[in-house]
């Protein structure tokens, strides 16, 4: 069974860089897509990166495209989400979440999913 646990949010002001990273047991990272998904309140949980089982296909949401970079470590069995650049906008809970072929933006496709981490962007 994979289990999927993130970490690294917290409070940052506007501007400012977190790394968060997701961390697998279980089973090994190697033959699953990555997603990295986000929650703000009273909003539906959206997509804001995904990456490839081996890492060579990458892509990202165009509100976060050039300040997140997601990568992974198979041999660690963690996939990263670096932020940098940071927005009010980006707080939500951001969760990683897994599932076996291609990586999709649909939370609904994926199988196995973290508990969440809060990311609050405020000065």
């Amino acid at each position: 069974q994979l289990q999927l646990v993130e970490s690294g949010g917290g409070l940052v002001q506007p501007g400012g860089s977190l790394r968060l990273s997701c961390a697998a047991s279980g089973l090994t990272l190697d033959f699953y897509a990555i997603g990295w998904f986000r929650q703000a309140p009273g909003k539906g949980r959206k997509g804001v990166s995904c990456i490839s089982s081996s890492g060579a296909s990458t892509d990202y949401a165009d509100s976060v495209k050039g300040r997140f970079t997601i990568s992974r470590d198979n041999a660690k069995n963690t996939v990263y989400l670096q932020m940098n650049s940071l927005k009010p906008e980006d707080t939500a809970v951001y969760y990683c979440a897994a599932k076996e072929g291609g990586g999709s933006w649909y939370h609904d496709e994926y199988e196995y999913w973290g508990q969440g981490t809060q990311v609050t962007v405020s000065s």
